[in-house]
């Protein structure tokens, strides 16, 4: 049944081309020669060259090409060629014929040398000794290398998937000849005779007799001015947006009309400046003064179009805006308007120097680093004796009572805060996991209160220290052992400045 449907096919194919033939006049003929792996391959083989060397085949092909437009071809072609099947880990020989109707698209027009094709259509394919017959969906791709009108070398590489799941692919190689009545030649191909194409070496269209208009304004290319913008016919096919007889690309102003005696630019004061370099467009003023009226309506001696600040007295060093602290910026860009400053830091002082204005220093009269804030630096001497608190102070036996020994140590730390007054003093308890949550909760926190409230009875500020317990929610190390909980019984310092 396969055979008789496939032979239908084929017949209706060579109908249709015929047909075609009597109303389009162009055919042609192509042969190829064929390299093929009709069969999967077969998954016992070790490698792919194994799949080319033992499974391939090749053949010639025979080929009828009907033209249906400018680009497009009805091909039907023949194959005739032997192939190796695998049976088991071998492969036996046997006669291929495949039948074919495809349609193929030149991606380029027809002058051009290399032009690469595409093309897909609907085939069968028998094996002789079988008798088996079934279909293919080929598509491939192809690159015709036209030599003359009548003559083209073609490579095309062909995937043919199988109805019956034996894909293979096709890569051929041959020449095509193109045959039929002569037709004019369109040495563009843009479908208008060389003879009636006022262009014939560029497509163009036929309302234009073949020429270009690459900007669809009606003008061609070769009399547009302007090919790449539409345009009116009687400015050469440039644009004038402001309609004002000037084109664009002359016209200083081309959003705004105005008269060529200013290239195109208005002057709505009419006091013979242009208003694109009158500094005063809507009101009457003198060449020398820019087109603007001489003014200074607040009478610091500069005229309000060279003034910043026309309604408030200023100086020429800040564009006419006050400067309270004459510090030769003027008071809306000063940060520290009455505080004379540098301008680096936008009008503040540095009193100290330290590179840190004085609104950004929290040491003002003592230099310091800007990592630290404009204060100084706490030396590691000091730093070590807050250090070592965190390990010394102890307290007694779940109570929040400080031992004696500890209160030395907090009077170190005390003597270290009073020595910089710019730090404040973070203080944390913890205890370890032994005991009720809450209870823990609360010794932490009474405990890290009582360190508080022993440094405010050295003469510490208490707005420069803040106390908070967490219990036992950070330990430091394990609670399992005895070490372990030792550790995590603790206060904590952390110095910073606010």
């Amino acid at each position: 049944m396969r055979k008789y449907v496939t032979l239908f096919l084929l017949l209706l194919a060579l109908n249709l081309a015929t047909s075609s033939a009597s109303a389009q006049g162009t055919n042609g003929v192509s042969f190829k020669y064929i390299r093929y792996n009709y069969v999967n391959p077969n998954p016992t083989l070790k490698n792919w060259q194994d799949i080319y060397e033992n499974a391939g085949g090749s053949g010639f092909q025979l080929a009828f090409h009907h033209k249906l437009d400018k680009n497009t071809y009805l091909v039907v072609p023949a194959t005739v060629g032997v192939g190796a099947y695998p049976t088991d880990r071998s492969f036996t020989d046997k006669l291929l014929v495949n039948a074919d109707v495809l349609f193929q698209y030149l991606l380029l027009p027809q002058n051009y040398i290399l032009n690469p094709t595409l093309h897909l259509g609907v085939g069968t394919t028998w094996d002789t000794p079988g008798k088996r017959a079934d279909f293919n969906l080929p598509i491939g791709l192809g690159l015709n290398i036209r030599m003359t009108d009548y003559f083209s070398f073609v490579a095309q590489s062909q995937y043919r998937h199988s109805i019956q799941n034996r894909n293979g692919w096709q890569h051929s190689v041959g020449f095509v000849l193109n045959m039929g009545a002569d037709t004019p030649k369109d040495r563009d191909g843009d479908g208008i005779s060389d003879e009636m194409d006022k262009c014939p070496d560029v497509p163009g269209l036929p309302s234009l007799l073949g020429c270009p208009d690459q900007d669809n304004d009606g003008i061609t290319d070769a009399n547009d001015k302007c090919p790449d913008v539409p345009g009116l016919p009687e400015l050469a096919g440039c644009p004038d947006q402001d309609g004002d007889g000037i084109t664009d690309k002359l016209d200083d102003c081309p959003d705004i009309a105005g008269p060529a005696e200013f290239k195109g630019c208005p002057d709505s004061d009419s006091d013979g400046i242009p208003d694109s370099v009158d500094k005063c467009p809507k009101e009457a003023g003198p060449e020398n003064n820019q087109g603007c009226p001489f003014r200074d309506r607040d009478g610091d001696g500069i005229e309000d179009k060279d003034d910043a600040c026309p309604s408030e007295k200023g100086t020429i060093a800040t564009k006419g805006c006050p400067d309270r602290d004459a510090d030769g910026i003027a008071d809306k860009a000063d940060a520290c308007p009455d505080k004379k400053g540098l301008a680096q830091f936008k009008g503040c002082p540095d009193t100290d120097g330290d590179g840190v204005a004085d609104p950004d220093d929290r040491c003002v009269d003592t230099p310091g680093p800007v990592s630290n804030k404009g204060c100084p630096e706490i030396k590691k001497e000091d730093k070590a004796k807050v250090e070592l608190a965190i390990k010394a102070v102890q307290f007694e036996t779940g109570k929040d009572v400080l031992l004696a020994s500890s209160k030395k140590v907090l009077d170190e730390v005390a003597a270290v805060l009073i020595k910089y007054p710019a730090y404040s003093l973070n203080i944390s308890g913890h205890t370890d996991a032994v005991g009720d949550d809450k209870w823990n909760q609360q010794l932490s926190e009474k405990r890290a209160k009582a360190v508080a409230d022993y440094l405010i009875s050295q003469s510490v500020a208490a707005n420069r220290l803040m106390s908070a317990g967490y219990g036992e929610s950070k330990p430091i190390a394990d609670n399992k052992t005895k070490e372990g909980r030792e550790a995590n019984r603790r206060v904590e310092f952390d110095l910073i400045i606010k």
